[in-house]
């Protein structure tokens, strides 16, 4: 029987990965500067470096990295430079990418789109939250 775990190990060239188990489920927004291997459930977006979903592995949520390997059930988009779908992958939303790889096999319910432009290395632009107290001055006349 597959043991749950969550690990980060550092790899000899100093980046880490961490990884889901297959009994572990996730309820939640997943944000990792390592790379992650996924095996077990994830209810919620994920943004990492590089990811590696696992054969039995779910999610449920939009996926933003620089690489992908998926080879589970995904329901949501995904964005990545470089995306590589595996014959035991299913998709069910869109896919943006930069370098694409399909194995025969797999199946994808949705659209491609090359020329990803939104990944984990380019967040996502944030305007300031405004003060409340905050009086704009009034428009000339």
């Amino acid at each position: 029987m597959a043991k749950a775990f969550i690990s980060a190990r550092s790899t000899p060239v100093g980046s880490s990965f961490s990884m889901l188990g297959a009994d572990v489920t996730v309820n939640g927004d997943i944000t990792a500067s390592a790379d992650l291997h996924v095996d077990g459930n994830v209810q919620g977006d994920l943004s990492c470096n590089a990811l590696i979903q696992g054969e039995g592995s779910e999610i449920h949520g939009a996926i933003r990295a620089q690489s992908v390997r998926i080879g589970g059930l995904v329901r949501g988009s995904v964005s990545a430079r470089d995306v590589v779908i595996l014959k035991t992958a299913r998709i069910e939303g869109d896919v943006s990418y930069e370098t694409l790889t399909i194995e025969q096999g797999a199946r994808l319910d949705g659209r491609l789109s090359p020329g990803a432009t939104q990944t984990a290395a380019t967040p996502i632009a944030r305007l300031p939250k405004l003060d409340d107290d905050l009086i704009l001055p009034a428009a000339a006349e």
